[in-house]
């Protein structure tokens, strides 16, 4: 049985087109796989009409919140929105294009219990060839220069216990923030696990990483590998797990509604258990 309550952050700008879907679909498995759920829906100053098409689904999606920014901020600045507005002692972020399948939250949430940080991987990966070649090349930026670890840091879909994730905070505001909060992780310590997550084409709308983030992406990755792996704390080893896991509804239970104190107040987290460490690919 997995933990039972659980915090999933949606951060969402102009996804119009698949933000009702994304928001059924989550609320539906959490339902399944957790006594208590909340279901944070992060509007990043969305001009399609998104924001009021949550707003609309509230009365029914009673375990929805959204929250609002007025400008556009960035990937990161909506995730960071969502983690200081979670409840729950686990936290989750998936996208808003529907392209992972919630049920794989379960058995995560149930490896969160030993890894406070629990890293989701694409199995047979449906996005297009170049941005997967692309992928493939940052990941081995990723892990040569900052030591991720990972073989898919940017996979949206990822759980941490709640006192870990006060302590990883992200200060990107853009894409660059899966590879900050990981090697924080790595820097501190923290034991992380890496799991085959489902994966699935976008259902609508359109992604929006494209080829300009390229080079920005490459220049923050460069500043931070100097500024905080090269000039800055000492990393301590890192515990890498690489487990497969199978996953199994488990009956809905009644919702309860859940409350925590804000991230910024959580106590100084430890740092979790240590295992044998493996290669990725």
């Amino acid at each position: 049985m997995p933990a039972s309550r659980l915090s999933l952050v949606i951060p969402a700008y102009n996804e119009a087109a698949v933000i009702r879907q994304a928001v059924a679909e989550a609320e539906t498995a959490l339902g399944r796989l957790f006594e208590d759920y909340e279901v944070i829906v992060v509007d990043d100053g969305s001009c399609d009409g998104t924001a009021d098409l949550v707003a609309g689904l509230l009365p029914a999606a009673t375990h929805t919140r959204l929250i609002r920014h007025g400008v556009n901020r960035g990937y990161g600045a909506a995730l960071r929105t969502g983690f200081e507005a979670a409840r729950g002692p686990l936290v989750a972020f998936t996208d808003a294009d529907c392209q992972f399948d919630l049920a794989d939250l379960g058995p995560m949430a149930d490896l969160a219990a030993e890894y406070p940080v629990v890293v989701g991987y694409r199995v047979d990966r449906k996005d297009p060839w170049r941005r997967r070649f692309l992928s493939r090349g940052y990941n081995l930026l990723a892990r040569t220069l900052c030591g991720t670890g990972v073989r898919d840091v940017d996979c949206a879909l990822k759980v941490f216990r709640r006192e870990v994730l006060a302590d990883l905070l992200p200060d990107s505001r853009g894409f660059f923030v899966n590879t900050e909060m990981l090697t924080r992780a790595r820097l501190r310590g923290y034991a992380v696990t890496e799991v085959p997550v489902t994966h699935r084409p976008r259902l609508g709308g359109e992604s929006k990483v494209s080829l300009r983030e390229v080079p920005r992406t490459f220049r923050t990755l460069v500043g931070f590998w100097w500024r905080e792996v090269v000039t800055g704390r000492r990393p301590e080893p890192v515990t890498l797990i690489q487990t497969r896991v199978a996953t199994s509804p488990i009956p809905s239970a009644s919702p309860r509604q859940a409350s925590a104190p804000p991230l910024s107040s959580a106590p100084a987290p430890q740092a979790g258990p240590r295992g044998r460490r493996r290669a990725t690919a």
